[in-house]
Formats: C-alpha cells, structure tokens, sequence
C-alpha cells in the first residue's frame, strides 16, 4: 500500500499545476480513489476542488481532512526521475506529499467499521494564492456537509524527521501583500528638475517601512515588511522617469496587529508622496488569514502523536509563512500540525525542495487516529479515548 502512495506521490510531482489550473491533478486524484468506492465525490468544489465523502450514517460527527492541490511557478533544479515536467512549474511546497497522504487514506478507511459519522477527503485548489480557502468556504456544497472538526498539516523542513509540530491558538502568521503604483512628472534626463522622479520617494519608502519591522517572536505587535519587487522607467538615458511600482508582502501574528501595520503604511504613504509631490495608488493582494488552532483539535492532534509513539514538540510561535486553511478557521472547529520532514531537507519555495517519501505513513498515521477521534467522540464534545502514556 505504501509503495502505491509513493507511486502517486511521484506521479503528481511530475505533473504540477499552478493555482486555479489544477484541473489534471483532481482528476487524477479522482481516478485513484473512484474505484474504492466512497459514498459521494463532489467535483469542481471551490474551483477546482474535489472533496470525497464516506458516510457510515447516523447522526455522528463529520471529519474533514484537508490538502492542498497547488504547485508553484518555480523552475525544478533536481535531476531525479520524477522531476517536473512542466517548464517553470514544481511542487516546492510538498503539495504532492499532503495530496498523496490524504488519498492514501482509502485503504484504511474502506477497513473501518464506525457506527455513525462522515469522513470528507477535501483536496482543495488554489492555496497558493490565498483563493482556495475562501473559495471552498463559500462553496453551498461544502456547507451542507456541516463540517464538525477539519484537520490539516504541513511539512516542516529543518525540523527532524517524522517530528509533530503543535501550536495553540494560532499555527500560522496572518499575509498580505501590496503593491503601490507611483506617478510624478517625465522629463528629459538633463533636466530632472522639470520632472517629478519616484526614485527618491521609493528609497524613503523602503526606509520608513523597514522601520515598522518588529523582528521579535514574542511580542505581541510582531511584524516583517518584505520588498518583493521594484519597478521604475525605462532602460533609456535619455528619459527622467514618472511612474514607480513598489511590492511587498507583510505578516503579523493577528488580524488586529494587521490593520494597524495597514494603517501605518498608509500614514508613511501618505507623507512621502506628499513631500516629493507624486500621486499614488495602492492595491492590496493575496490574503491569508490567520489559521487559528482550536483547543480541543489540537487535544486529537496530541492524542494521536502520543498514541502512536511520535517525536512530539510544541512550539510557543506560530510560524511564519501564511496558510489559507485561516479561512476555514473563521467558521469552524480546526486545527493543523507540523510534520517534520528532516534537518537536511531543503526550504520549502526553493528550486532543490523535495517532498521526502519517509514522512508519507507517519501523516497517515496521524490522520488514520484523529479521524478515530472524531468519530468516537462523545455527544458531549469529550474525547472517548484519552492518549495512552
């Protein structure tokens, strides 16, 4: 069985697609799972998500477990033979291993016997771009399934292998990004002082929000401003340019500490486009909200580590990349973990990544055990069966 979801695991790194064109990967998906006959598989969900049902009845809990169907716009510099065979495309977020991880599933699940409940596989599109999330729950369909508990992970390079990762309260950073559109005044580039050049104002502007940097995890008011990408004229010597783009990506640990950096920067805008007499304009991108880490999930998550004997840590920080599992957070009962995928492995978003096949049956393991919780849980909201120690 193992080797099967290896197999997969391969198949779908060879094969990536980026956010919103995940069209092959859930058909591939599909097909690996159809012939295990779930009670319902629901396409198209959120986009081009798939979420697939199995119904034991009654009136107990639903579970959902989640993944995430996207690759990155990154260039595979690996040599192995399931390398990517999309130019400019590749699974450098270890998408393909959460995929194969949850589809992986069927073969426990088809051996279960639960007196009542419902187990929902969801292999959500587009997280990449912070869409998927707010796709998926907005989508009627999904709603009507009444999720009770959703779980997810991610893999955690630089953490040792196999190792579980929780958090309380929230795992991931709340991301935003933005993009500040400048416009002075072109000139002939011998006389500079008929026009009205952003470059200045675009240096002044890097320096004031290196200012709002709060670097230190512990405080509550903790925040990076990141400069992604700058824009300015033209290769032409000629021409004093007017127009400036300026991109960057910011993160707090909380909504609140969010809207007063967003604030700030506007206040910072707003006074250095005054002084250097430019017009500006400012779009703000790709949201991932904060993914808050209920209590009484992150009790399964530890019962399953303890349960199944796992190198178990709890970190006092989230960490900090985004995560649009945030969006489900907001309306359910959720919770995710880290799953460590080896010192030595290299950063998630770099071209060399790899999702390692070693941590594949450990996240089974773990989901194989909260999906027992869940559905052994009493009407009450206790845990039936406590962790072992």
């Amino acid at each position: 069985m193992l080797e099967i979801v290896q197999s997969l695991r391969k198949k779908l790194h060879q094969n990536p697609e980026l956010s919103g064109f995940e069209v092959d990967t859930a058909r591939r998906v599909k097909a690996f799972i159809q012939t295990h006959l779930p009670t319902e598989m629901i396409e198209n969900i959120g986009g081009n998500g798939l979420a697939v049902v199995y119904d034991f009845g009654g009136n107990g809990k639903t579970v959902v477990i989640r993944c995430e169907l996207d690759a990155l716009p990154i260039e595979e510099q690996n040599d192995f033979v399931h390398r990517s065979k999309v130019k400019g495309v590749s699974h450098k977020c270890g998408h393909d291993g959460h995929i194969a991880m949850v589809a992986g599933l069927i073969f426990w699940i088809k051996t279960q016997v639960f007196s009542s409940g419902k187990i929902v596989l969801l292999f959500q599109p587009a997280e990449e771009n912070g869409k998927g999330g707010f796709a998926v729950v907005q989508d009627k369909r999904f709603r009507a399934l009444q999720p009770d508990y959703i779980f997810a992970l991610h893999n955690l390079p630089s953490e040792p292998m196999n190792r579980i990762i929780t958090i309380p309260n929230y795992f991931s950073a709340t991301v935003q990004s933005f993009t500040i559109f400048l416009e002075g005044k072109e000139s002939h580039a011998s006389e500079p002082e008929n026009g009205i050049n952003p470059a200045l104002a675009i240096s002044e502007l890097i320096h004031e929000f290196s200012a709002l940097n709060q670097e230190d995890l512990a405080v509550e008011n903790f925040a990076i401003l990141t400069p992604i990408h700058i824009n300015m004229g033209q290769k032409s010597y000629g021409i004093s340019p007017s127009l400036g783009e300026l991109h960057y990506t910011v993160r707090t640990w909380t909504e609140a500490i969010m809207a007063d950096l967003k604030r700030a920067i506007a206040t910072v805008l707003r006074t250095i486009t005054n002084q250097h007499h430019l017009t500006f304009r400012i779009c703000w991108l790709e949201y991932f909200p904060t993914t808050v880490n209920h209590d009484i999930c992150n009790e399964m998550i530890v019962n399953a580590a303890k349960i199944n004997n796992f190198d178990l840590q709890q970190k006092a920080y989230p960490m900090k990349f985004g995560e649009d599992f945030g969006w489900f957070s907001q309306r359910y009962q959720v919770a995710m973990f880290g799953l460590g995928s080896g010192l030595n492995t290299p950063a998630l978003h770099h071209a060399d990544y790899d999702f390692p096949d070693e941590i594949l049956e450990t996240g089974m393991k773990m989901f194989q055990e909260i999906i027992r919780q869940v559905l052994e849980i009493k009407n009450n909201g206790s845990l039936t069966n406590p962790a072992r120690n």
